[in-house]
């Protein structure tokens, strides 16, 4: 048997935070992923192959030089799935080689296998021909999510597929359906509708990506209505079926939409079933969140969760942040909480970010705010790349000028949102923003434009 000060259950980017930020504190630690590759989901199906098609997408469409040479213009004509997938395996493979190299570096042991409890401290490791067990003094479980299931929606992984089977499609569809106007069920929306596939949303919800800001949100619908995406929003997905090829779905408002394929993006659970917590008392919920408390301990206090697992944010930054904050604490060190400024980006086709509150935020707190606003088409930065939609939106104290919200719709909206973020942690007013000079020409430039509205607007 072998003995660690940590393990960690899930290779995923709360994994490897809790593992490395362990390491560095001169603990032995090993993680266990039961994966062939090392990276959990975000590496393996989620957030790097779905980023990487996305670079890909763009630049073989030749989506922002569209804005200086017209609509009818693409590097190649006929983009397929061939070519996406020679990117996207690239970057995955360099960021699997990446990441085995970080754990080596730290002195990290590695294990392959399925891992399940055998007692609060004993770990079985299934490898397949043989068993392995260890004993950790403190545990991190961080075995991330994977796609919830429909019992309307027959997910088959040929042409009704979920967010895992999407990125194994053999051809691009010429129509695709896409159920759930979330994160995931919009980024993909936008990738296939700027390869030219015909795209249908549906979401039972108003309004798409709820959490965001409403103007924000309402930008990004409207930008993908122009391109030709239709949205069935109030509405649910009640049947699915299929006929020689073609797939019909039936909404709950009797709309009935023909498609190539299909992509089910409703919702994702936890994956916990075969770690064997009830033997524990550990808590989770129907969706397999485990339930912790502020600092990621279970009702066990030594074995801790973080990640998908937990529950929202869910973001590969926040989880990576919360195993780190994990270990810190299990291993009794202070400042073990995350920072309550949390940045989001959604990488859809374009590109948004925000961090700090929102409009309706604001009025549901009875906080006086005022508005400013920062277009792409007014920088020559803007211009120059392509991008005459984007807009930077920053929401002011009314009262005391302070910087309250950042929300950023267009290329380079995630790389923006941290110049807010800093402006926020700093306690920065609109002056800052008014007096200080940025480079010529960048987008960051809109923080000035919009600051000077606000005050236009104040004064």
């Amino acid at each position: 048997m072998l003995n660690y000060d940590l393990a960690v259950i899930g290779t995923g980017p709360g994994g490897r935070g809790a593992a490395i930020q362990a390491a560095k504190l001169g603990k032995k630690v090993a993680v266990i992923e039961k994966q062939p590759l090392l990276g959990g989901v975000s590496v393996n199906t989620g957030t790097i192959p779905s980023k990487a098609l996305r670079q890909a997408i763009l630049y073989l469409t030749g989506y922002f030089q569209r804005g200086i040479y017209g609509e009818n213009y693409r590097l190649k004509q006929q983009v397929t799935i061939s070519d996406l997938n020679v990117h996207t395996q690239k970057i995955v493979k360099e960021r699997v080689i990446t990441l085995e190299d970080q754990y080596r570096r730290n002195n990290v042991d590695i294990h392959f296998g399925q891992a399940s409890f055998l007692g609060s401290h004993l770990l079985k490791i299934d490898l397949g021909s043989s068993i392995q067990t260890i004993n950790a003094n403190k545990i991190v479980i961080a075995t991330g999510s994977k796609p919830a299931k429909s019992k309307t929606v027959p997910i088959n992984q040929t042409n009704i597929l979920d967010s895992d089977g999407i990125l194994q499609l053999k051809s691009i569809p010429d129509s695709l359906v896409v159920v759930g106007g979330g994160i995931i069920g919009m980024e993909y929306a936008s990738f296939f509708s700027t390869l030219g596939t015909e795209v249908t949303v549906i979401d039972i919800r108003e309004n798409i990506l709820p959490f965001l800001d409403n103007e924000i949100s309402m930008a990004l619908q409207t930008h993908l209505e122009q391109k030709g995406m239709v949205f069935h929003l109030g509405e649910m997905a009640t049947k699915v079926t299929q006929t020689s090829g073609r797939i019909e779905t039936l909404t709950d408002k009797n709309n009935v939409v023909y498609s190539e394929a299909l992509l089910y993006a409703i919702g994702r659970i936890g994956m916990i079933e075969e770690l064997g917590l009830t033997s524990l008392g550990i808590e989770s919920d129907i969706r397999g969140k485990i339930h912790v408390n502020e600092n990621f301990q279970t009702n066990v206090s030594h074995i801790y969760a973080v990640g998908d697992v937990i529950g929202p944010p869910a973001l590969a930054a926040t989880s990576q942040e919360q195993g780190r904050c994990a270990a810190r604490h299990a291993f009794g060190l202070g400042n073990s909480k995350p920072a309550e400024l949390l940045p989001i980006a959604i990488y859809t086709i374009p590109e948004i970010s925000m961090v700090g509150r929102t409009e309706t935020e604001l009025r549901n707190r009875s906080i006086p705010y005022e508005v400013g606003i920062g277009m792409y088409a007014d920088t020559a930065r803007g211009k120059i790349i392509g991008d005459s939609s984007g807009k930077l939106k920053l929401l002011f104290n009314s009262t005391n000028r302070k910087l309250l919200g950042v929300h950023i719709i267009g290329e380079g909206a995630s790389e923006l949102v941290h110049i807010g973020q800093i402006g926020l942690a700093m306690g920065t007013d609109l002056d800052y923003f008014v007096d200080n000079v940025f480079n010529y020409p960048t987008l960051a430039e809109c923080y000035r434009i919009a600051a000077l509205d606000a005050l236009n607007k104040l004064c």
